[in-house]
């Protein structure tokens, strides 16, 4: 059966081997590689036929070398996704706690006087009115407390005045009763939100402790709420110990006079918006008061920062892990592709003694050791999706797949073949074509 081409029919050649070949070698010294872009077509394509035959007839020792680069794909995937996993909760830890909020308080006074200078309820009300795209904003004034816990024993506790949108910047969970509103700001209710610790010592639940009372400065209090922040602080923030009650701003004025507030808290619509707000609340601030006072304004912008970048650094280290994998894989890959040079040594020398050029010899081997990486950069590609797929499907976690690193193994696993597929082509392509046809 022969090929038409440019009206000449272009029979098959049987290799020792078993397989066929165009009998484009015979004419290679009237038309080559770089002739007509039809023959070069066909010549790819008898390349790539050429590679399938030899992969079927090897199929058991080609298949063991491309687990090696199969576990290798593999490990790339999961060990981006475990990497992307774990960015995203650290990054969701961190928003929780507030991404938007700003923190501002007066952490000392003038270095050549004892005198404070805190910043003022007047101080916050020039912040919002001056500071454009805030949400929300909240004083924050405390006193410690003796409260009773049972058994005639007393419990020291920390009492917050706060403004009702202190649980949308902080981002509170209500786990029982509500927190207080705007109407209990207002009329100076006296009412108190705990924290979830809190409430399970002094009354064994969350739930139990709404409606009762507690004494504040000699003041009854209604247990309104009960409260946890979102995410754990590890002991980083002002509600870590546990043991803290809210109430309202206004009510808290009754043991603390004055207008002065220890810290501020301000949350903005629009995380871009964070940075420039900060610096303009510093300045704020520094207008309104002496010169020497020093005022801190944060935010968590940095450490958001500073952590995306050590997520990916750990990343980036298990990837270099993973890719000695690949390189194993890929040293399998040579091993395998130089015996089989040596098993087809009388198939090459008849190849050129019927007109084949060192370049086609070279590119057919090469093709081989690709077709033996892709293959099993696919098999990889698809074992290291089927864990976060599986996850995703059956659980209600949405693990993150990257199709970036998808492109990138099918990258690597193409790269891997044609690195270590290189040496035993070249020594094919190099084979002396009498010495390879009286090879036993």
């Amino acid at each position: 059966m022969g090929v038409p081409l440019f009206g000449v029919a272009w029979p098959w050649v049987a290799m020792p081997s078993g397989r066929r070949t165009c009998n484009y070698f015979m004419q290679s010294s009237r038309i080559t590689l770089t002739t007509h872009p039809h023959v070069r077509n066909i010549i790819t394509r008898e390349i790539i036929a050429v590679a399938l035959d030899t992969f079927r007839l090897y199929r058991v020792r080609f298949a063991l070398t491309a687990l090696g680069v199969m576990i290798g794909t593999a490990s790339l995937i999961v060990v981006v996704t475990v990497g992307l996993t774990g960015k995203e909760y650290i990054l969701d830890q961190i928003r929780g706690i507030g991404a938007n909020m700003i923190h501002a308080f007066y952490p000392s006074g003038p270095a050549n006087t004892p005198v404070h200078d805190y910043p003022t309820m007047e101080d916050l009300r020039a912040v919002q009115q001056q500071v454009r795209g805030l949400a929300a904003a909240s004083p924050l004034v405390s006193l410690t407390q003796l409260i009773p816990i049972g058994g005639g024993k007393e419990q020291e506790v920390r009492v917050f005045g706060v403004d009702p949108q202190y649980r949308q910047i902080r981002n509170l969970d209500v786990l029982a009763g509500r927190f207080f509103d705007d109407l209990d700001s207002q009329e100076h209710a006296k009412v108190a939100d705990l924290t979830e610790t809190l409430a399970q010592r002094m009354f064994g639940t969350s739930d139990a402790a709404i409606g009762r009372s507690l004494r504040i400065g000699g003041l009854p209090f209604t247990i309104i709420g009960t409260f946890k922040e979102r995410v754990e602080t590890f002991g980083q923030s002002e509600l870590a110990s546990g043991n803290v009650i809210l109430i309202p701003y206004s009510v808290s004025r009754y043991f603390i006079p004055g207008n002065t507030v220890e810290q501020m808290f301000f949350s903005m619509s629009d995380p871009s918006q964070v940075e420039p707000a900060t610096r303009q609340i510093e300045a704020i601030l520094q207008s309104r008061h002496r010169p020497g006072s020093v005022y801190r304004v944060e935010n968590l912008t940095q450490l958001l920062t500073v952590a995306a970048k050590t997520a990916n650094a750990l990343t980036l280290v298990l990837l270099l892990v993973a890719a000695i994998t690949l390189v194993v894989g890929g040293m399998g890959i040579m091993n395998i592709m130089l015996a089989t040079v040596t098993a087809r040594t009388r198939e090459i020398g008849l190849r050129k003694a019927v007109g084949a050029t060192a370049a086609e010899i070279r590119l057919q081997f090469l093709a081989e050791a690709v077709l033996i990486s892709l293959i099993g950069g696919v098999c990889g590609i698809a074992l290291g999706l089927a864990l976060p797929l599986s996850l995703r499907f059956f659980t209600s976690y949405q693990i993150p797949i990257s199709g970036l690193s998808v492109m990138v193994a099918i990258a690597i696993s193409s790269l891997v073949g044609i690195v270590f597929g290189t040496a035993p082509a070249a020594r094919a392509a190099h084979m002396d074509p009498i010495q390879s046809l009286h090879y036993e």
